[in-house]
């Protein structure tokens, strides 16, 4: 796994924007959020404007800090933070049952860890459908590094619109990623399109839970850190994502919300009060370092400006996904495996 370094993180800062349009790009992502006076229903018309804002400014602080695959996962004790996000990915191909040779799609896939590690689990040839340039121009980098680049490709679309025929992938999965989708049944709806009858799709999705409660001034707050930080225009319960993949037309295998028997809480590397040298770089302590690196570098003119605002936002997130995960009104790993019928 390649490890991205401080001069990675603070010339990837804006992705392929130009190094002056930073400041103006954060600003108006900021701007789509109810911390800065944006509205939901702003947020899911433009969707896709917002997110890709967030992900050309976020994706090198992400791989700075945690690595090629940007999710979280249940942990066990004496097990690092890299060995269970492996885990976690391993996981979900035991439970598509993959086989070697299959045609899989990962909707919203980051820079690719999680489809390099699975094609080579599993033997799999994956896609891995992303709507963001700069993270498909830095998936394919590290697909030559990982040698992977005959089995693994990168296709630029939006989960809404898939531009691929019925019926086209042996299975499909998606990790902490169709929670950016504006409507998660018009979401589901592509997947299941695109997939073979009697096949599966997997998902880790990031909702809130049923103890969240959207009269309680302290969780709304929660969930609005989480929606700034995160690039999010709404986080749907738990129920909802299940009805939703129903209403696609999906059956529900079965499905569980994997925090609650986790040995090592799933936020435990964002805790103030927990330090690991492994994972450095995403505690507490190691973000303080890099909030006054990037203060310095983007002072020096090295960093391009709004470099400290992004950094800011993130901060806010690990804020709001912390006492999410403390409060148990907010899971990052929802899971759950639904299967397309055979015929309907």
């Amino acid at each position: 796994m390649s490890k991205a370094g401080a001069l990675d993180l603070v010339f990837g800062v804006g992705g392929k924007m130009e190094k002056e349009e930073v400041l103006t790009a954060v600003d108006k992502y900021e701007k789509y959020h109810i911390w800065h006076g944006g509205k939901e229903q702003e947020r899911k018309s433009n969707y896709a404007d917002m997110v890709n804002k967030y992900y050309d400014l976020v994706t090198s602080f992400y791989e700075y800090g945690w690595g090629e695959s940007f999710h979280f996962a249940p942990r066990r004790k004496g097990e690092t933070l890299q060995e269970s996000i492996k885990r976690h990915e391993h996981f979900l191909a035991l439970q598509l049952g993959l086989k070697p040779g299959q045609k899989v799609l990962d909707v919203g896939c980051g820079i690719g860890g999680p489809l390099r590690e699975i094609t080579r689990f599993s033997y799999t040839s994956i896609t891995g459908l992303n709507n963001n340039e700069y993270q498909i121009s830095r998936g394919k980098v590290l697909n030559r590094i990982a040698g992977v680049e005959r089995t693994c490709d990168f296709v630029k679309a939006d989960f809404m619109n898939i531009p691929f025929p019925e019926n086209s992938f042996d299975a499909v999965y998606e990790i902490e990623a169709t929670c950016h989708a504006p409507d998660a049944v018009a979401c589901y709806k592509e997947i299941y399109r695109v997939l073979k009858p009697g096949q599966c799709f997997a998902a880790y999705e990031w909702c809130m839970t049923d103890a969240f409660d959207p009269n309680n001034k302290e969780h709304q707050k929660i969930k609005a850190e989480i929606e700034l930080g995160n690039g999010l225009p709404d986080i749907r319960l738990t129920r909802e994502c299940r009805d939703a993949v129903k209403k696609a037309g999906f059956e529900v295998v079965w499905e569980k919300d994997l925090a609650v028997d986790s040995p090592v809480p799933w936020y435990s590397p964002l805790d103030g009060s927990h330090f690991s040298l492994s994972n450095f770089r995403s505690t507490a302590v190691g973000r303080f370092f890099t909030r006054n690196m990037v203060m310095a570098l983007e002072k020096l003119g090295i960093a391009p400006k709004g470099s400290q605002k992004v950094q800011a936002f993130l901060d806010k997130a690990a804020e709001g996904l912390l006492a999410g995960g403390k409060k148990e009104i907010f899971t990052p790993m929802y899971f759950f495996l639904a299967q397309k019928p055979l015929s309907k």
